[in-house]
């Protein structure tokens, strides 16, 4: 079983192929809990990996440059900091036709209305996935420039995972552990900008 992410894949390489499942994390590492979709994605492929037709990315806040990549898969799962309006930390599953709306409502930042303008335009294209789902949490904090995720926003990474394994089990991923870590050249994204790093190098920031 391989492990396809975003550092792995040539430029242009989605041109040529469809993949089965795009798992993505959107966000801002450098604002607090604007990093959750970022470091969920980047703790899910730490710890399994799945079959070649699984792309796993760090899409950041890449917005339109995203659109490719989701015109070109079946299913694509999302994570996200969403403003629900609910306590910091509470995490929500949002599913299929919903998505497109909690992308676009309170938005917590621009590349929410980037990523929203993505899935509008596959949807018009005709190239739009069979599946989708978000997995959102509520930010405690996001104006903390250098910050990390905040206490009640980390502690649910596990959750999220949880739930990010169930509806990649639904859609029929193959998951497996891990035995070790992936190495530098197999990261979803810089690996200097990798939480534990991250937080190291930051000790002046609340974490």
């Amino acid at each position: 079983m391989a492990d396809t992410n975003l550092s792995s894949i040539p430029p242009g390489h989605f041109e040529d192929r469809q993949w089965h499942t795009l798992v993505l994390g959107i966000g801002n590492v450098l604002w607090a809990d604007e990093g959750f979709g970022v470091r969920t994605v980047e703790t899910l492929h730490e710890r399994y990996c799945f079959p070649e037709d699984v792309c796993v990315m760090d899409g950041g806040t890449q917005g339109i440059f995203l659109l490719p990549w989701v015109r070109s898969t079946q299913s694509l799962l999302i994570f996200d900091a969403i403003d629900f309006g609910l306590a910091p930390g509470e995490l929500r599953l949002i599913r299929d036709d919903a998505v497109p709306r909690f992308m676009g409502a309170k938005k917590v930042s621009m590349h929410q209305a980037g990523f929203q303008e993505v899935l509008a335009s596959a949807a018009l294209s005709g190239d739009y996935p069979e599946r989708l789902a978000l997995i959102g949490v509520q930010p405690d904090t996001l104006n903390d420039y250098g910050g990390s995720l905040r206490p009640a926003v980390k502690a649910r990474i596990p959750e999220a995972l949880a739930l990010a394994l169930d509806v990649l089990r639904e859609w029929g991923v193959e998951i497996r552990e891990r035995e070790s870590s992936p190495g530098a050249a197999d990261a979803t994204g810089p690996v200097a900008m990798n939480i534990h790093d991250y937080e190291a190098g930051r000790p002046e920031h609340g974490h």
